[in-house]
Order: C-alpha cells, then structure tokens, then sequence
C-alpha cells in the first residue's frame, strides 16, 4: 500500500487512491462534493483537548504535540489505529487528507508514521 498526504483544499486528483479524512472536524468551506472523501476517519484525529492545545501552540512546540498524539494513537485510539490499518490495506493507494495549513507540522505525519509501522509489522 502506498500512503500519500494531501490538503483537503487541494484539488483531487484520479492517483489519490482511496481518500481518507483524518480530521476530527469537517474542513472548513469544503463541501462533500468536493471533498471526495471515501472515509473519514475521526476516531483516529487527535482528540479536542490535543488539538486545542496545538493549535495555541507555536511551531517550536511541534515535539511535544506529537509525542503526545502518538501516545494517544498508542492508548485511547489504538483500537480505532488498527481497524484503520485494517481497512487501508485493502487499497493500493491511500491518500491521507487534512484541513491544516502547515504540511510538515500536522497530525497526519504522524499518523501516517504510525499507520507505516503496522503496515511494516
């Protein structure tokens, strides 16, 4: 399975594969249409409380967040990882689609960090 990362403001493109949201939230201003999102996987966002905190951050703080949201993906949402995981590799190509700005400093990296090392377990 190859795994990609895309904004969800970008447009989509016939090679994104099979289009997952990973966003607690719908992305602002975008509609369904557009989107064309095959699954939205919320339970796997980072929680509110974490997202909050993130988002009152600065960038310098980026290690901290992760860390935190991969002992989340580790504890809380570990069940909801896995049935992802799961799903995701019945698709060649799996594009990862999220809302925030910055395309280095966001959850979906480690996401699909963590979604790379059940892939390879």
């Amino acid at each position: 399975m190859e795994l990609r990362r895309k904004r969800a403001y970008d447009t989509v493109a016939a090679d994104d594969g099979f289009r997952v949201l990973v966003d607690r939230l719908w992305p602002r201003g975008v509609s369904k249409e557009r989107a064309a999102i095959d699954l939205w996987a919320k339970e796997t966002a980072p929680s509110a409380e974490l997202r909050h905190e993130w988002h009152a951050a600065p960038a310098s703080e980026w290690g901290v967040f992760a860390d935190r949201y991969r002992a989340q993906l580790a504890g809380e949402s570990a069940d909801a990882l896995q049935e992802l995981a799961g799903l995701l590799r019945q698709h060649p190509v799996v594009t990862l689609v999220y809302a925030a700005h910055d395309p280095v400093h966001n959850h979906a990296v480690v996401l699909e960090e963590a979604l790379r090392k059940l892939q390879d377990a």
